[in-house]
């Protein structure tokens, strides 16, 4: 059994997005040998990011905040309003948008499990 106190994660696995609108608290990662790693992303409001996963399959649940996510890929580019309580799952690979309105924190799975130095890449995903 593990216990982490995402509240005093080593600085190692705080990331912050190099161009500013997040932070990602990397809990769980590939080394916790769990099959998925687990985030906490803070989106900073009135900030788009545009994230585009190719290698990962993500689904966010978000504990507090409100935002708007846009699916890039659809034909009518869809629009989801995010606030508690509510999960957005990413099963395809989906382009999209996500557009903070207040600070929006959610909680992040990953399969395969993030290794924990990921940084995104201009067209959204991670290398």
């Amino acid at each position: 059994m593990k216990i982490i106190d995402s509240n005093n994660l080593d600085k190692t696995k705080i990331i912050e997005c190099p161009k500013g609108g997040f932070t990602s608290h990397r809990i769980l990662l590939d080394s916790d040998n769990m099959g998925f790693s687990l985030t906490r992303t803070v989106i900073k409001p009135n900030g788009k990011q545009h994230w585009h996963y190719k290698n990962h399959l993500e689904s966010c649940y978000c504990v507090s905040g409100k935002g708007v996510l846009t699916e890039i890929e659809s034909p009518t580019n869809d629009v989801h309003i995010i606030k508690p309580g509510v999960t957005y799952v990413l099963d395809k690979n989906d382009d999209h948008l996500f557009e903070a309105l207040e600070e929006t924190v959610l909680i992040c799975v990953f399969n395969p499990p993030l290794k924990g130095d990921e940084v995104h890449q201009e067209d959204g995903s991670y290398d």
